[in-house]
């Protein structure tokens, strides 16, 4: 613990120098750009690892440390502190944060199988289903009241960030507590994949329907279903193209002899594919997830030359290079000031309530013979937002509507403690639901397993 202490002091002291070396350097004008930059990684990349560290301790998922220590260092200003600024303003900090959640919606496609998608049980579809269409009217519902006079634009999307769920985090309690087997774990798993498809394909609308109403063109009905029919047809013709590219792909870089083969493929399948979503108007994540998604192993595996280490070891080494720069930057964005109005506390306080029951609506969509399934476990299975409802809320402060924010300093810093509150709620809630449940039910036959973890 001693040799903990002084590992800590002594890497905020690192933070600290680097931080103030930054600040003279911008305030004598002799710095370059990248010296900015260099400062400002070390600061993210050791926050990172530090509330990482401290969450893990804790019991709880790494990204939720790195998030709150995010949101110490933005806030660090308050205390006469104000090295730390540059870094939530730097735009290369900010494109590397975008690259980041790109990979990071990559690794859950990875971590989705498509043909365990499409055998889930019903149960997982009503699940889902509910799951998406409670919290996006209770989300909408909260912003009307607490924001009357704001744009309509700014309920909807509230109520599109609700709708998010984050399977990796429910995923790790499962695997903690030993529960993965159940068929309450089966459903939430399977429930969680399909709900970040639906949630991706609300999203594309939301984002949508907002930027065009920003140029003065409002969409019709017709424009809108087309937009919802674009967004299946991209994840329907990238499925369809992958099953028929990749095995060439893949052909053909086993012939190349040079280094790193598998992940440059990925990586080029992964930056296209985004760059093909935005192309059509989609969100650049809806690519990414669609191009992990289709990309399977069974494309490679028979590829000597490719298969000398496993895709997700090859892609670790730049997730974890660049998904802390996202989490630790939206903490960073957090401004604690806002909450010195009792509205925004009372506002976030409702809002994180709406998230947790309106999540509790899913579990009517489980169906169980003889009441073997718990569905309530699979309501709070279905709680916890963390980096999906992160991800949502990061593309709100992109948006605007008549030249105002879609998502205002006060309105994410909300979402953002909604985001902490059904992260922290989560596993205890869910090892005391499963602890009054004796003895556990046998999974049904007729429910299929689904992936169990993507990245936190």
């Amino acid at each position: 613990m001693r040799r903990y202490v002084i590992l800590t002091i002594a890497a905020v002291s690192v933070i600290a120098a680097q931080a103030a070396f930054a600040s003279s350097q911008a305030e004598d004008g002799h710095g370059s750009a990248v010296v900015g930059v260099l400062a400002a990684l070390v600061v993210i990349l050791i926050a990172a690892k530090l509330g990482g560290d401290w969450a893990i301790r804790l019991r709880q998922p790494a990204v939720l440390g790195e998030l709150i220590l995010g949101v110490v260092l933005g806030n660090m200003v308050l205390i006469g502190i104000p090295w730390f600024e540059p870094i939530k303003h730097n735009p290369t900090i900010g494109i590397l944060a975008e690259l980041g959640v790109i990979l990071l919606l990559f690794e859950v496609g990875l971590e989705s199988d498509l043909t365990e998608m499409l055998k889930v049980g019903l149960s997982s579809l009503l699940v889902a289903l509910f799951g998406v269409i409670a919290p996006f009217f209770l989300g909408w519902g909260v912003g009307m009241w607490f924001y009357p006079d704001a744009s309509v634009y700014v309920h909807i999307f509230l109520g599109a960030t609700l709708t998010a769920t984050s399977v990796g985090i429910t995923a790790r309690v499962l695997k903690d507590i030993n529960r993965l087997n159940t068929s309450e774990a089966r459903i939430i798993l399977g429930a969680a994949v399909i709900d970040d498809v639906m949630g991706l394909v609300i999203l594309a609308i939301v984002a949508g329907v907002i930027k065009a109403a920003d140029t003065g063109t409002e969409m019709s009905s017709g424009a809108i279903l087309w937009l919802v029919a674009k967004a299946i047809l991209f994840l329907a013709a990238a499925v369809v193209a992958g099953r028929l590219l990749y095995p060439r792909v893949f052909k053909v870089a086993n012939y190349l002899k040079t280094q790193g083969l598998l992940l440059a493929v990925a990586l080029v399948s992964c930056f296209a594919m985004s760059l093909l979503a935005a192309k059509v108007g989609l969100a650049p994540i809806v690519g990414a997830f669609a191009a992990g998604l289709v990309l399977d192993s069974v494309y490679y595996r028979d590829f000597p030359n490719l298969t000398k280490r496993h895709l997700n070891d090859l892609l670790e080494p730049v997730t974890m290079f660049l998904v802390p720069v996202f989490f630790i930057l939206m903490g960073m964005r957090v401004d604690l000031t806002t909450f010195s109005q009792a509205s925004v506390l009372g506002f976030a306080a409702l809002l994180s309530l709406a998230a947790i029951v309106s999540k509790q609506v899913s579990s009517f969509g489980v169906i169980s013979k003889g009441g073997a399934t718990n569905r309530w476990i699979v309501g709070l299975g279905m709680i916890p937002r963390g980096e999906v409802g992160l991800i949502f809320a990061g593309i709100g402060l992109g948006l605007s509507f008549g030249g105002e924010p879609i998502v205002t300093s006060e309105i994410y810093s909300a979402v953002v403690i909604m985001v902490i509150v059904t992260t922290l709620v989560t596993p205890p809630v869910l090892t005391w639901a499963f602890g009054r449940k004796a003895p556990l039910a046998p999974p049904p036959a007729n429910e299929a397993t689904s992936p169990t973890e993507q990245p936190a």
